[in-house]
């Protein structure tokens, strides 16, 4: 292809530009090699220098243009080719060309047989054309309405012999209350509930698009965090002022921020410093001297304000710590129902055992489910796990879709004699789920209508009230996270769980930890609308990796400068991986009924 210099020159020169005699055999050289014609290249190097805000023609300026512009043009109409090329190609194949594909399949997979264990039947994959479609009676077997059926979905699925032979089936392992003499059954559909999901202030029904977050977004919810539990803070301790951080003082001051680490490890008494609010430090940080402070408990992200010595503006030694204010109660009303007693059934997955597929425990927990009949069911997540050894190795025939919704079907169908109510509550380690927290609801769009009413389909975390009872749900292990990350000191003897169950009633959020575990993806913008405590529950369900516990009376372990009337009654309970059952008076609610025993727990 001919490419006239004197062309180029003229066409930049209609733009008002001079070019040196070096920039002119480039763009000859560029123009050959990139098929181009002296004024197409030259519209598209305006166009270039435009945008990229670049005001003088060089060679440097070139090799930008021919890198960035030029080359990736290219790239993309090659591929744009090989792909008509191959759908081309494709269209060309004949019945011959398909059946010959088939034969090289099948013979690689017996290859791969002959290198692996040998299993009972035939793992050969069914392969369906227009020719050899699925008779009925295969068809028939992938029923989606029968019950769960592991080998539809895993041809390795052998019963657990560790679950099938264990000893200690139906032991309880702890109890609260007057658990003993109690009669452990409900009246499942028959007795009238109220059940509410609260919100904060409306709870999250439906999928949201994520990944869309900029770090000024996620600014902003921090920022507006730290003001709004500043402002608590400032009425409940009657602060008159809070102080910039970096202004050095010789009197004792009174800072509001956030307690952070200086460095990518973990937070130490050596590494806290204090990011300040944007109103009065305008997020500066300073480093934190804790050396004065008897007892302290802190964590990543928590909102404080601190009282101390700050001489020279770059390092505060604190004297005093004020920690956050739980939210009050709420309180029932005549809409929240009459019953006088309910009970309730919480279990957490997974419901297979660590080497089968074949979901024994779900189905034991509904043959109890409906010979117990409770009047709620709460059941979390996950239900298919991605961390289980055959979903990570990719060894289900099914897609991850395709099982969740039978085991769900299996729930629904097999507890439908009881009349339960049932609470779903998905968990990010859910693999087919959206894996973004807060996490929305499960999409179940096939319900029937006699299950409509008694299905609840909730997001990740959740606030439930049942008859005016507020349960605080979440199925991600905040308990392990905060637990890792968390810094103490005490003069007496102090419980770890019931400090960080105290700073999520305190911080007012469901995951107050900042920065978040690696594998937790937050969304900030959804999450400061739909992850933040509405009101101080009752009970505040947490499942956990770690030991079972109950929690009662989470006060004795606040300090005397945080003691207040609200939090004297919540209960907290870690399933951790077993079921419980309790039983909930009608004069439970509130912030009533915990300390004189009226509630009856029970983990099993």
């Amino acid at each position: 292809m001919a490419v006239s210099a004197q062309l180029l020159v003229e066409e930049l020169q209609i733009f008002g530009l001079e070019c040196e005699e070096a920039v002119i055999e480039k763009l000859v050289e560029l123009c050959i090699l990139y098929g181009q014609n002296e004024e197409g290249m030259a519209s598209e190097l305006i166009a270039f220098c435009t945008s990229t805000h670049k005001d003088c023609f060089t060679l440097e300026t070139l090799n930008s243009f021919e890198h960035e512009f030029l080359s990736k043009r290219v790239s993309k109409t090659r591929h744009g080719a090989s792909k008509d090329k191959g759908l081309r190609h494709a269209g060309a194949r004949d019945i011959v060309s398909i059946q010959e594909l088939i034969e090289v399949e099948e013979e690689e997979e017996t290859l791969l047989n002959s290198y692996t264990t040998p299993s009972k039947g035939s793992q050969k994959r069914t392969i369906t054309t227009p020719e050899t479609p699925l008779t009925k009676r295969s068809v028939s077997a992938r029923s989606p309405h029968q019950l769960l059926s592991p080998s539809s979905f895993s041809p390795s699925a052998t019963p657990p012999q560790k679950y099938s032979s264990r000893s200690n089936r139906g032991e309880v392992v702890t109890s609260f209350g007057s658990a003993q003499g109690v009669s452990w059954s409900g009246r499942g559909g028959a007795s009238p509930l109220s059940l509410k999901v609260l919100g904060h202030p409306e709870p999250l029904t439906g999928s949201y698009k994520y990944m869309f977050q900029k770090l000024p977004d996620i600014r902003e919810v921090l920022t507006c965090k730290i003001e709004e539990l500043g402002s608590e803070l400032k009425e409940h301790y009657k602060i008159e002022a809070f102080a910039p951080i970096l202004v050095p003082a010789q009197e004792p001051v009174t800072l509001l921020g956030q307690i952070g680490c200086d460095s990518n490890g973990k937070l130490n008494h050596k590494s806290v410093i204090l990011e300040g609010d944007l109103e009065h430090s305008s997020g500066a940080q300073i480093p934190v001297d804790l050396s004065e402070l008897k007892e302290y408990s802190l964590f990543p992200g928590q909102v404080v304000v601190m009282e101390g010595i700050n001489t020279t503006g770059r390092k505060l030694v604190a004297t005093r710590l004020y920690e956050g204010v739980p939210l009050p109660f709420h309180q029932p009303d005549e809409e929240d129902g009459d019953s006088e007693q309910f009970m309730v059934l919480v279990a957490c997955g997974p419901y297979t055992t660590s080497d089968s597929i074949t979901f024994d425990p779900l189905l034991d927990l509904i043959t109890i489910i409906n010979r117990d009949r409770p009047d709620v069911c709460i059941l979390f997540g996950p239900f298919l796990d991605a961390k289980h050894e055959q979903v990570e190795s990719c060894l289900l025939t099914s897609s991850f879709e395709d099982v969740f919704k039978q085991c769900l079907r299996t729930i629904i169908e097999g507890t439908r004699s009881s009349g339960s109510h049932l609470i779903i509550v998905p968990s990010l380690r859910d693999v087919h789920h959206e894996p973004v927290y807060p996490q929305p609801p499960f999409s179940c769009s096939d319900l029937l209508r006699e299950d409509k009413k008694r299905v609840r389909l909730v997001s990740e975390p959740c606030t439930l009230s049942i008859n005016g009872v507020i349960f605080g749900l979440t199925s991600t292990d905040l308990l392990f996270h905060m637990g890792a990350e968390e810094i103490s000191s005490s003069s007496g003897t102090s419980d770890r769980f019931s400090r960080i169950l105290r700073h999520i009633l305190t911080q007012r959020s469901y995951y107050p930890l900042y920065p978040p575990q690696e594998d937790m993806a937050i969304d900030y913008e959804n999450f400061y609308l739909y992850a933040q405590l509405p009101v101080t529950p009752d009970v505040f369900i947490a499942p956990s990796e770690l030991r079972y516990f109950v929690k009662v009376g989470l006060n004795s372990a606040i300090s005397q400068q945080c003691q207040n009337q609200f939090l004297s009654g919540a209960l907290a309970l870690n399933s951790s991986r077993v079921c419980w059952w309790g039983q909930w008076p009608r004069s439970f609610g509130g912030g009533v009924g915990v300390e004189n025993k009226s509630v009856s727990i029970m983990l099993k």
